[in-house]
């Protein structure tokens, strides 16, 4: 049973959404793929039909929907079989900080082109010595007066290459609490001192482009600093919450997906005359795999009706991120079990689908940092 109302206009939106994939994202996923990069253009047709940033208010051209249509976001591009074109990240992870924390000059300038596909977002917390470890971060933001000097390298920056506008943690070397030292700036790509590096290549992901980038006395205005100066360890840990409750979206919809085509599979392969379906093993192995989905929804729909009341659930999501996101790999790989000599193929997409899931327990925090935050809160 659904947790979660949908109302008409969620469902349109879906449909809307389903024949834009099936036209404009579909058809070009295998180039995508092999060139390892999204261009731009699919980025502005689907901010111009409407799909990028769907929760920003109608001041800045949004539509001023609700988390249910980042869900659908996230559910009709898993179909796609690709995560190249990372509008969840651009929409709900990045844009978020920007909305909630940026000067209203600010917001003016920048939303706009955030909805419509003229901007990309990425944001940039992890360094080549500091991941899940924010507060170890080396790169340094020095306030001169009414700009702010740059220095540093991050790494594993998704976006990375086709980003126009950065989100970028910085610490002011200055201050002793590392807590207290890091704040974030709006940096745009042709600042200078501002380097993108070469793409970085990957075992799964192929079309999202992740990359290095370098900052060398790169200089922006104070007025680009999102909140108060020190603030941003607070504004990340805020935001995070959300953050992780998109990895749990991506991985529960692909899950679904991996289980629907490999129940298809076994339903049209024929072993001995008889569907693969009907041998016992393969019957148990795929009511399991159904049933760690449907749990894995079950947990979702009620951890996005909490966050839309919002809720604190930050140990929930720091549960359910590593859950879902460890039970998805669980879930490819039998799947590959199940398709057999099918799934040793490149031209089957749960071959992307294997490699595309593994990752989802190491960003946005590993899944035993998650477990660590669960702790902490349960006062183990």
């Amino acid at each position: 049973m659904d947790i979660l109302r949908y109302t008409e206009d969620h469902q349109q939106f879906r449909r809307r959404l389903r024949a834009f994939c099936e036209q404009e994202v579909i058809p070009h996923v295998d180039q995508w793929e092999a060139r390892r990069r999204v261009p731009r253009e699919a980025w502005r047709k689907m901010g111009r039909a409407g799909f990028l940033c769907p929760t920003v208010a109608e001041t800045y051209g949004g539509m001023g929907g609700d988390f249910i249509h980042a869900l659908i976001v996230a559910e009709e591009l898993s179909r796609t079989v690709h995560t190249g074109l990372a509008a969840t990240l651009h929409s709900d992870v990045v844009v978020p900080y920007i909305e909630s924390f940026a000067a209203e000059p600010i917001k003016q300038r920048f939303l706009p082109g955030c909805v419509n596909g003229d901007i990309v977002t990425a944001v940039a917390m992890t360094e080549p010595n500091a991941g899940s470890d924010l507060a170890g971060m080396q790169t340094t933001a020095v306030e001169e007066g009414d700009t702010v000097v740059l220095n540093g390298t991050k790494t594993f920056i998704s976006n990375g290459l086709n980003c126009d506008l950065l989100v970028l943690a910085a610490k002011d070397p200055e201050q002793s609490n590392p807590h207290q030292a890091i704040s974030l700036y709006l940096v745009e790509a042709d600042t200078p001192g501002f380097k993108k590096g070469n793409p970085l290549h990957k075992m799964g992901w192929h079309s999202q482009d992740t990359a290095e980038l370098f900052f060398t006395n790169c200089r922006v205005p104070v007025a680009n600093r999102l909140g108060e100066q020190g603030a941003g360890f607070l504004m990340m840990m805020e935001k995070l919450q959300q953050e992780r409750l998109a990895c749990v979206m991506g991985a529960v919809a692909a899950a679904e997906r991996i289980v629907e085509y490999t129940i298809d599979h076994c339903k049209r392969t024929l072993v001995n005359g008889r569907p693969l379906c009907r041998a016992q093993a393969v019957q148990f192995a795929l009511v399991e795999m159904s049933t760690e989905v449907k749990l894995g929804r079950t947990f979702m729909e009620k951890l996005i009706t909490d966050h839309m009341e919002k809720q604190n659930i930050v140990v929930e999501v720091s549960m359910a991120k590593y859950w879902c996101t460890d039970a998805v790999h669980r879930i490819a790989s039998r799947a590959l079990d199940l398709l057999g000599r099918h799934g040793m193929l490149e031209a089957c997409p749960m071959v992307r689908a294997f490699r595309d899931t593994r990752v989802m327990s190491i960003f946005a925090g590993t899944n035993e940092i998650m477990k660590g935050i669960a702790a902490k809160f349960m006062g183990l």
